[in-house]
């Protein structure tokens, strides 16, 4: 006789928002246990790698004189590498570097600043993937020139697959764990069908589902320009900022949704394909194998383009299976 329950729903608040989990739990889970545990795994991500926290792990990094090796833990490590071989894979679309940008534009914990802006428009900017050194190896980090990271791009999707490890170290078969946008599965749900994941319209004003994702054993991330963005004369200006610009992409995508086999991965990868454009964000996606649904602005109209054999178009949504 099958001892599983219904799907347990755990949640708390992190980073601004809140990390949830659907279980597929046994008599067996201890629940407040697992509970702990799963904030735990997030708020560890919080502390390494917040652009906010002034003690955090990144803000030290970005603060270490340049030149100097800084001692960092195995995780913030991590995904410093992943986002400097995005970052090359991408040339340079994907970028843990603009943490200026960001705050120059209002998007950190200051106001926007015009002369700031004025100044880092259409400027050359060094490439961060040759001005950060990493020796993974003795866990140490420098910079060889000014700059200030900001892993707003990967670090959640990062966060999602820490909890995900923390089911797995549960020995939990079935489970949906999600922080914002960035989703991971495990198995299916209780009853046997594959986890339901809402991809949303892009729409600046309400929260409205465009179709249903059926995710199993796979992460989901979705980038887009209507969540967090400011108003600059008529135009809204996206959180997303591209090196080349100087500032915030404008380009004539609304979304990216990416499907891979960890949440971080599918993170960045969104960012990048958002940056790059339809036309190069297209041939880039095709040139990885990424199974992707990019949401494009057209008028007053989106259109759908679907990448990859995991996303089928058409009156049902899309589906993966």
């Amino acid at each position: 006789m099958s001892t599983d329950l219904p799907a347990q729903k755990l949640s708390g608040p992190t980073m601004g928002t809140r990390w949830s989990a659907e279980i597929g739990a046994t008599t067996g889970t201890d629940l407040a246990a697992l509970e702990s545990a799963l904030a735990g795994a997030v708020a560890l991500v919080d502390n390494q790698m917040s652009s906010w926290k002034p003690e955090s792990d990144l803000i030290r990094l970005n603060a270490a004189p340049l030149g100097e090796w800084v001692q960092i833990p195995p995780e913030l490590m991590q995904v410093l590498a992943r986002g400097l071989e995005i970052g090359r894979l991408s040339g340079g679309a994907f970028d843990i570097g603009l943490g200026d940008l960001t705050a120059a534009w209002g998007f950190a914990d200051t106001p926007p600043s015009e002369v700031d802006i004025r100044a880092k428009l259409g400027q050359p900017r060094p490439d961060t993937t040759e001005v950060l050194e990493l020796d993974q190896t003795n866990l140490t980090a420098r910079k060889h020139a000014p700059l200030a990271l900001d892993l707003s791009g990967i670090a959640k999707g990062f966060a999602v697959d820490r909890m995900m490890q923390v089911c797995a170290d549960f020995e939990l078969s079935s489970a949906l764990v999600a922080l914002d946008g960035e989703v991971r599965s495990k198995g299916v749900q209780p009853g046997g069908k594959p986890w339901a994941v809402t991809i949303e319209k892009p729409d600046y004003t309400a929260r409205t589902p465009l179709s249903m994702l059926e995710l199993q054993d796979a992460a989901v991330a979705t980038s887009g320009d209507y969540r967090h963005w400011v108003q600059v004369g008529q135009a809204r200006l996206s959180h997303t900022m591209d090196r080349q610009k100087g500032g915030p992409v404008q380009p004539e995508i609304a979304s990216v949704t990416v499907v891979a086999s960890d949440c971080m991965t599918a993170d960045a990868m969104a960012t990048a394909i958002l940056v790059q454009g339809l036309e190069k964000g297209s041939a880039f996606a095709r040139s990885q194998g990424l199974d992707c649904l990019i949401l494009e602005r057209n008028g007053g109209n989106i259109v759908q383009h679907g990448i990859g054999p995991l996303f089928r178009l058409g009156a049902d949504g899309c589906k993966h299976g």
